[in-house]
């Protein structure tokens, strides 16, 4: 009881501070009022104590600001309200797929080495013909592929006939028919070129190559 007096003795004097006389009696009688309930009810429980000096407190005509305003937690010790964080989902960035082989990209380049009866003025980047060279067969290899791997290679032949191919698509372009199917499970690309036909086997897996990429390929390549 005696810490519950001083908590209202220091509330007066910090409600009494610049108010007139007529408000200084008015609160003191209402705080003297809350006091007398509040002994009254001493063997009450601490909850009900607690409550009486809040009215005695906002009795006090209002006149003092509660610590921190309205959103702050008070008289608890505990400590303020925070907003709830809402988590912030970061935007994946895209990434960029590029066609390659075994970490290549597939790119045709200008071929400064002569074949056989078999030669072409483009390559594929980094890949090299098997040797020994046949005279009318080139096998090309990727550059991370081992030279035995036969399903890693494009291999490139003069035939006196053309193939047959099965889903074939037709596309004509510089004066050329191009015809791109598929042969014993592999893709096949294949033009004639004077009396005889280039046939262009790819190899069993072969990201990069599309029709364009191999019709471009094969009109760069002459036969004799």
């Amino acid at each position: 009881m005696d810490d519950v007096k001083l908590l209202l003795t220091r509330f007066a004097d910090q409600a009494v501070d610049g108010l007139p006389p007529a408000d200084v009696d008015a609160d003191v009688a209402r705080g003297r009022r809350a006091l007398f309930r509040i002994r009254a009810r001493r063997r009450t429980t601490g909850v009900l104590c607690i409550a009486a000096v809040t009215t005695a407190v906002f009795g006090f005509g209002n006149q003092l600001k509660w610590w921190g305003g309205s959103d702050k937690e008070v008289a608890t010790g505990g400590a303020p309200a925070k907003a709830p964080v809402t988590p912030t989902s970061a935007t994946p960035q895209s990434e960029e797929t590029i066609s390659t082989f075994a970490g290549a990209a597939l790119e045709l380049v200008p071929n400064t080495k002569p074949w056989s009866t078999v030669a072409c003025t483009l390559v594929p980047q980094g890949w090299t013909p098997k040797t020994p060279i046949a005279a009318d067969r080139v096998v090309l290899t990727p550059p991370s592929a081992r030279t035995s791997d036969d399903q890693a290679t494009l291999v490139l032949r003069s035939a006196a006939d053309a193939q047959s191919l099965s889903s074939v698509r037709v596309t004509q372009a510089g004066g050329k028919v191009f015809h791109i199917g598929t042969a014993a499970g592999r893709e096949v690309g294949q033009v004639k070129l004077g009396e005889r036909w280039l046939v262009v086997q790819l190899p069993a897996e072969h990201p990069g190559w599309d029709d364009i990429s191999l019709q471009r390929f094969m009109a760069s390549c002459s036969v004799s």
